[in-house]
């Protein structure tokens, strides 16, 4: 079903309703702070994947650039569930975002400027397509992520995203699927919107939080699982000729989820198509949602109660 509601300022709306001022403060300054979360199908109805963890993070986020979000994590964890319930949702993607509104021009807004909050939900399948099954091509961008010190990376801040779209436009005109980014010491830090991870010698490496990345958490994720099948994770600087003697490569994040990566810069990686570690953690992580993979961690939230599981509830709003 397609979205019909969304939240915004702690009600629900019709989608077209939740509009903004062309004086909102985030449309000059990308003053805004977000998250990407998943909701799965699984066996016992629809679920949120970590839930808990990314609605920390936007609060953090939030703390770095000072935006007071005004509802607590509670609320905020409410909303998202009832948000599926309302538009009958079995699966979907989740984007809270907490901008500055309108409130003046100044880079500094005024004191009594407002703050918005809004989640959205959206029918959304593997962000690369069909690079899910088959590999992507991708390539190292010519543009760097912003040296540490100057834009925090580990806020997932709206200003951020800047860089990822001189990326991944740089990658779409050149006929790639995305792009990578070297950090500014030249060293490998992140896709336009994932985490990396190379598979060397059976070992599992991956360039390290202080590499001007988003400390994702499908990347936790990924960590967690592979620890778990008994693999070796290292976190470390890796130069870009790591990914061209790689054995596999992947990609990771809320929208990509695991993405293999079959070539970079027309150079295939290892036979040219997924390999079989990242296939193993494919496995592992989409079984959370089919019921393969016990969730030991405590990652999935129903949606519904247990005896509703199998039918949407109607909402009234």
């Amino acid at each position: 079903m397609s979205t019909v509601f969304l939240w915004h300022n702690g009600q629900i709306k019709p989608w077209a309703e939740a509009t903004v001022h062309v004086s909102t403060h985030a449309l000059h300054y990308g003053s805004s702070v977000f998250e990407g979360e998943r909701v799965y199908t699984t066996p016992r109805g629809p679920a949120y994947f970590r839930l808990a963890e990314h609605t920390q993070r936007l609060f953090e986020s939030a703390r770095v650039y000072e935006i007071e979000i005004g509802y607590s994590e509670e609320t905020i964890h409410a909303a998202c569930l009832e948000l599926i319930r309302v538009n009958q949702m079995r699966s979907a993607y989740v984007r809270p975002i907490v901008f500055r509104g309108a409130g003046g021009l100044g880079i500094i807004p005024g004191a009594n400027a407002p703050v918005d909050v809004a989640i959205m939900a959206l029918d959304w399948g593997a962000y690369l397509g069909e690079a899910i099954e088959h590999g992507a091509d991708v390539c190292v961008a010519s543009w760097n992520r912003p040296a540490p010190n100057t834009v925090p990376s580990w806020a997932k801040a709206g200003g951020n995203y800047l860089s990822s779209q001189l990326i991944a436009l740089e990658a779409q005109r050149n006929g790639y699927d995305e792009g990578i980014a070297l950090g500014s010491n030249g060293l490998l830090s992140e896709g336009a919107g994932e985490n990396l991870f190379l598979v060397k010698s059976g070992k599992l490496l991956t360039p390290p939080t202080s590499a001007g990345i988003l400390a994702g958490i499908t990347r936790d994720t990924v960590i967690t699982l592979a620890a778990d099948l008994g693999l070796t994770v290292e976190e470390r600087d890796l130069p870009r000729e790591a990914l061209y003697s790689a054995d596999e490569l992947f990609m990771a994040g809320t929208a990509a989820e695991i993405t293999p990566v079959r070539s970079v810069d027309r150079k295939d990686i290892g036979a040219g198509k997924p390999g079989p570690i990242t296939r193993a953690l494919q496995q592992a992580f989409f079984g959370l949602f089919d019921g393969r993979t016990e969730d030991r961690w405590g990652w999935l939230t129903p949606v519904y109660a247990a005896s509703s599981a199998d039918a949407p509830q109607q909402v009234t709003v």
